[in-house]
């Protein structure tokens, strides 16, 4: 149960000290459950972001409930799953009146607009975190895969899902399980 409350600790912290959503929360926990804890390993977490990507919901809880199975079962992702929410409900719970009373407020608009470019560090540190080292960017398929997929991405209204399998079908063709002619 100390194992179990540790983590609840831990993604607490990373839930309280996030500010910017899932993506801008990755270098956190990157730093806590990768490097601080030593829970999982640095291409394990790439893998969960990954799949935690994939899947419906917010990156962040998909991220804490899979990091919290990986390391301890059921009961891991649980106990990571109510950390990560836990303060982020609180507040919203407790602030939602104040904001709406003060939504006019200067030094709040002035906060917020401070704050966006903190955010767009935290994703792009994030970025940065999971492509550095990353077999993707030394393999010449993947870059090209990678081209396509932000080419569509940014040029079309495709759906993100048919994007996902576009690029499934693309590394299905690109990795050899189907012959090309």
């Amino acid at each position: 149960m100390n194992f179990l409350l540790q983590i609840f600790y831990t993604f607490l912290k990373i839930g309280m000290f996030s500010f910017g959503g899932g993506l801008a929360m990755l270098p956190f926990i990157n730093k806590e459950i990768v490097e601080k804890h030593h829970w999982i390993s640095l291409s394990t977490f790439k893998d969960i972001i990954g799949i935690a990507q994939m899947t419906p919901g917010p990156i962040a809880i998909n991220s804490a409930t899979f990091v919290g199975f990986k390391i301890q079962g059921v009961l891991g992702s649980l106990f990571a799953t109510l950390g990560v929410i836990t303060f982020s409900f609180i507040l919203v719970s407790i602030a939602t009146h104040y904001i709406m009373k003060f939504k006019e407020s200067k030094v709040l608009k002035a906060a917020m607009l401070g704050m966006r470019p903190a955010v767009i560090g935290l994703i792009l540190s994030a970025f940065i975190l999971l492509a550095k080292n990353s077999y993707s960017l030394q393999d010449k398929k993947s870059l090209i895969i990678g081209g396509l997929i932000g080419f569509l991405l940014f040029k079309t209204k495709l759906h993100p899902i048919l994007i996902i399998f576009f690029s499934g079908i693309l590394g299905i063709i690109f990795y050899g399980i189907i012959p090309t002619f």
